[in-house]
């Protein structure tokens, strides 16, 4: 019988790319469906990171295969409702921020991830998160953006006049970018970067994912690739 995994999304590029390639392969790999929620930030992050056309082909459009856009919810987040209605055999929260983390770990939920959440445990569907900040240190990949020392503000500029977005001004508006790499090919200067950077966590936020361990209904796991481990359990 096919199952059905909701996955929600929020505005983190760490694990970002990774949590697509791990949904791309449990697609081709599995009778399952994929209905996606995504917060506010995530839908920026998405077409940032240039995987729009990736999500339509995990998340076709069909019942419990949309893509539910918190920007385009109600307040009172309805189609969090289908979480009381035994529709879903799990939901996976990957990547987690850990501003989601916090939501999750006191019990706001105000977001349509956060509620998303809320509303599974309260239906006794099992809820895994895949949070961005656990402890240490953790290495993300950003966007592309431009290395000002790099840059010789050349004119006419290659990367500028041929943006399809007019995302490129004496920077990149990421609200702009679809992350398409245009830019980063015809840069003659190697200026345009995107990358690996190393980011502390901070210990409020390593606490936060310690509380949602031992609540009931949530499973922490590591990194994506362990979501794969848990499948066996789901489908």
């Amino acid at each position: 019988m096919t199952k059905t995994i909701a996955w929600g999304i929020t505005g983190a590029g760490h694990f970002l790319t990774s949590s697509f390639g791990i949904f791309s392969q449990i697609k081709s790999e599995h009778d399952v469906r994929v209905n996606t929620f995504l917060s506010s930030a995530a839908e920026e992050v998405v077409r940032m990171y240039g995987l729009e056309d990736e999500l339509e082909k995990i998340s076709c459009g069909e019942y419990l295969e949309e893509v539910f856009l918190e920007t385009q919810q109600g307040k009172s987040w309805p189609k969090t409702g289908r979480f009381l209605l035994d529709k879903y055999d799990a939901l996976i929260i990957t990547p987690a921020t850990s501003n989601t983390v916090s939501k999750i770990a006191h019990g706001t939920a105000d977001s349509l991830v956060s509620n998303a959440v809320a509303q599974a445990v309260k239906g006794g569907v099992p809820v895994y998160v895949v949070p961005v900040d656990i402890a240490g240190v953790v290495i993300s990949e950003l966007p592309f953006g431009i290395a000002r020392e790099l840059c010789q503000k050349c004119d006419p500029c290659p990367p500028r006049d041929n943006c399809p977005n007019n995302a490129i001004t004496d920077q990149i508006d990421l609200l702009k970018c679809t992350g398409c790499a245009i830019c980063k090919d015809l840069c003659n200067f190697n200026a345009i970067k995107g990358g690996p950077v190393e980011l502390k966590v901070r210990d409020i936020d390593a606490r936060n994912v310690e509380i949602i361990k031992e609540l009931e209904g949530i499973t922490v796991l590591e990194k994506p690739e362990d979501i794969l481990d848990i499948l066996k359990d789901i489908l």
